[in-house]
Formats: C-alpha cells, sequence, structure tokens
C-alpha cells in the first residue's frame, strides 16, 4: 500500500466537528484531525499531467512543499450533508468543478486516474475526459500539504488470532471475515448490532470514509489487502451513511477498484463490522 498520511486521518473518519476546519486568512484552510492544509480556492481546470507540477510549483502562503493529494487524504474534504459540491462552500469557494483530480494512476490501468467528484463519490476516469485534454468534464486540482509529517507504517494491518484485525494507521478494529451473505442494509444494521466478536459487542456499521480506508489504490480486483482480509473478492460493501437528501440510498465501496458510490437500501451487498480499537 502507497504510504499517505493516514496515520493522521484517523479522527475525521466519522462525524466531523465544524471546528476541525480554519481558514487561515492566507488563501489555505488547515484540518485540526488530519494535520493537513489545503489550498482554499482549487487551481482550475487542467489536465492530470499538468496537475502534479502545478502544485509542485505552487508558492501560498509562504510555503512550497505543496503536492496533488491522495485519494485517501481528497475524500477528509468530502462532507457527506452536502452535494454539488460535497463541501463546506463556507470555507471552499465554488468553482465549477466536476471533479477533483488526486495523486494515482489506477493500477492496472494508467489512463486513468483517480478523483473525487462534487457528488461525494470516488473513482479513477479516463484522463482525457477533462476539457483541456478534449473531453467535456471539468476536472480540477486542489494542492494540499502535511503540516507534521509521521513516518509510514510498512505493515498496517495486525491480525489480532481472534477473528479480528486493527488498523494501525486509524486505530480501528475490523471484523476480519465478512458476514457469510449479503444483506439489505436494514439486515445490515441488525447483523452488526448484534454481532458478539473477540468479546467486543460494540461493533457498528462503518461510515463511508472509515471502510473506504481499507481501499488500497495499488491493487484491484479486490483493492484490499487480501493477506490481512483473506478470502475477501471484488464486492461491494455497505457503510452507515445515508446519501444526502436521498434517504432510501446509502454510500457504498466497490472493491473491484475502490469506487464510492451509492446503492438502494433494498439491495443486497456484503458487510463488515468495525468498532473502535483500545
Amino acid at each position: 500500500m502507497k504510504p499517505v498520511s493516514l496515520i493522521l486521518l484517523a479522527a475525521c473518519l466519522c462525524a466531523r466537528p465544524t471546528t476541525s476546519l480554519t481558514a487561515n486568512g492566507d488563501g489555505t484552510v488547515t484540518d485540526h484531525q488530519t494535520g493537513l492544509q489545503w489550498q482554499q480556492s482549487d487551481g482550475g481546470e487542467m489536465t492530470w499531467e499538468s496537475a502534479a507540477p502545478y502544485c509542485r510549483g505552487l508558492a501560498l502562503a509562504g510555503f512550497h512543499d505543496w503536492r496533488l493529494p491522495a485519494t485517501a487524504e481528497l475524500i477528509t474534504l468530502v462532507d457527506y450533508n452536502a452535494v454539488n459540491p460535497a463541501l463546506d462552500t463556507s470555507l471552499f469557494p465554488r468553482t465549477g468543478a466536476d471533479y477533483w483530480w488526486a495523486s494515482e494512476p489506477r493500477a492496472d490501468s494508467p489512463r486513468h486516474a483517480w478523483t473525487v467528484n462534487a457528488g461525494g463519490g470516488a473513482g479513477a476516469h479516463p484522463r482525457r475526459e477533462t476539457l483541456s485534454a478534449g473531453g467535456d468534464r471539468r476536472f480540477h486540482a486542489r494542492c494540499v500539504r502535511t503540516l507534521h509529517p509521521v513516518p509510514p507504517i510498512p505493515v498496517p494491518f495486525r491480525d489480532n488470532g481472534d477473528g479480528t484485525v486493527t488498523d494501525l494507521r486509524t486505530g480501528l478494529m475490523w471484523q476480519r471475515d465478512a458476514a457469510p451473505d449479503p444483506l439489505t442494509w436494514d439486515q445490515a444494521a441488525d447483523y452488526v448490532k448484534s454481532l458478539r466478536l473477540a468479546g467486543h459487542n460494540d461493533w457498528r456499521l462503518p461510515a463511508i470514509r472509515e471502510i473506504r480506508s481499507l481501499n488500497d489504490e495499488s491493487r484491484v480486483r479486490p483493492s484490499i489487502d487480501t493477506r490481512a482480509f483473506p478470502g475477501v473478492g471484488p464486492d461491494l460493501y455497505w457503510s452507515s451513511t445515508t446519501q444526502f437528501r436521498r434517504p432510501a440510498n446509502a454510500w457504498t465501496v466497490d472493491f473491484t477498484f475502490g469506487i464510492v458510490s451509492y446503492n438502494g437500501k433494498d439491495e443486497a451487498l456484503r458487510v463488515r463490522a468495525v468498532r473502535q480499537g483500545n
């Protein structure tokens, strides 16, 4: 798994307090939970090939260490109580972007690059879909820098030997083996509530940022570490996060590639329970 500052993202995987983001008055926004500092107004439409050099060359607020964010970092800005854009627009001005570029190409197709879209989803898109590459959609770049870099964790998952796996980056404890059968969203909520595993009874359905944190952009089919989660397939998994203004839908992750989208709650999908580790 490509190391990013996920260890700093643990606190923001669930609900985000409104005080976690601060506009600094210099064209930047600081996220106090993740330790990331963001370009406040994005750099506008550009090709993916131009986005990383643009960020490297950015001189903003007296800093020169700006970079194109990883997908996992970009997702932390998504406000799942807003849409088009799914951002706090009191802090991040509307720019007309349909998508924002992330730094990773798709593992099996370098012609595709990862993005987060204005609706809150995430997926890899052909690089040539953006306007300046001859396409008809607006892909923008928003740069980021790390306030307090921390060393990456080379082996992020620990098998606890009791049917659970701890993610050492986030502190979350996961059910190693998913529920045996696909379930509807309501059935999934009942299943995790009644789960008794490894002496714990506080299991729950993960929020969308939590279940997406298991995705590994360097893998496909499935896009998850199969050493930590043996037997996992390229399946769709539920999150606890209901789609904004569409209560019949909930956000999901497809571990074929790691696409974040949504499905009707009456569909039967895979379930993996989570709890906050000790």
